[in-house]
Formats: structure tokens, sequence, C-alpha cells
């Protein structure tokens, strides 16, 4: 089995936005109450970031395909959906980050770094964003929106470096 792996092809999926409420407002003694549903949240990024204790690309060859958090749809009574987890890959120092072609979309040097390699999608509007004084019985909302999840591929410039001085000086 291999230790070291200084090249990894990675498939990101950024979260989706979650979908806006449609809902009416209810009480007692107030009959037309007009519209009160919430705004979805939205996705999770996914973010790489570099990390010093990070040496190698090993990781992404036996976990090629990883996803953020999805934002959780509105509800009523005006309440907006919670917003996705963001997912934070950690990467060594002197990774470059690559598209299918092979252009260079960001070269990661130096500890704290970071790239977002796929951005969330953003949440669907409920009735209540909706509602206009002409027209304030907005019986609608809109969908969240499908994140963009681009194919990706990771090489490691300075690990290749740092595996060869392991390897000589354990001889």
């Amino acid at each position: 089995m291999a230790e070291f792996a200084d090249h990894a092809v990675l498939r990101v999926h950024a979260g989706h936005g979650g979908n806006g409420c449609a809902s009416v407002h209810r009480e007692k003694f107030k009959p037309l109450g007009g519209p009160d549903g919430g705004n979805g949240g939205r996705g999770g990024n996914v973010i790489l970031e570099v990390d010093a204790s990070t040496a190698t690309l090993l990781d992404f060859h036996r976990r090629p395909v990883r996803k953020a958090g999805n934002g959780k749809q509105g509800e009523g009574s005006n309440r907006h959906g919670a917003a996705g987890q963001d997912l934070i890959i950690k990467v060594p120092n002197g990774t470059v980050v690559l598209t299918p072609d092979g252009d260079v979309l960001a070269d990661l040097v130096g500890t704290g770094t970071r790239f977002v390699a796929a951005a969330g999608g953003r949440g669907g509007l409920g009735n209540a964003a909706l509602a206009s004084p002409r027209l304030a019985s907005r019986s609608r909302e809109s969908g969240g929106r499908s994140a963009r999840s681009p194919w990706s591929s990771r090489r490691s410039r300075t690990s290749a470096w740092s595996a060869s001085r392991t390897r000589a000086s354990r001889r």
C-alpha cells in the first residue's frame, strides 16, 4: 500500500440551497393574516485550506468524493432555514488546484491559505419575502438554487520534495 501521493483527483459537491416556504399566518380573531413563509438556508461551501500537519494527498485517493451540507427549507412564522455546513478540506502546503483541462485555479502556499473550490447554492425565498403592497397575499415560494460542483484535480509540489527527503533520512 502506498504511503505517499502527490497527485489526486477529487470531486467536490457544494450544498444546495434550501427551498422557501409558502405559509399563511393564522390567528383566531385575525381573518387575513397574510404571508409568513420563511426563506431557505444557503448551501455549504467546499473550502480547501493549507494545513501544516498534512503532508500528502493520500486521503483523497481513498475518498475521492466530498460533499458539503445542504441548506434547510424555510418554515412558517417567518422562520428561515439553517445554512448548510461548510466542508473544510485540509491540504498540504504547495498544493496546486487544476481544472480537468489542466488550467491552474489556485496555488495554495502558506499555512491558513484558503480557496473556495465550490460555492454553495443560494436559499429560495419564502412567500413573505415575495409579498408586495399591490399583491400582499402571495401563495408561492421560490426553490433553492443548485450548487455548481466542478471536477478538480490537486497536485502537491512541496510534498514530493519532503517525502524524498524523508526517505533519504531513513536510510
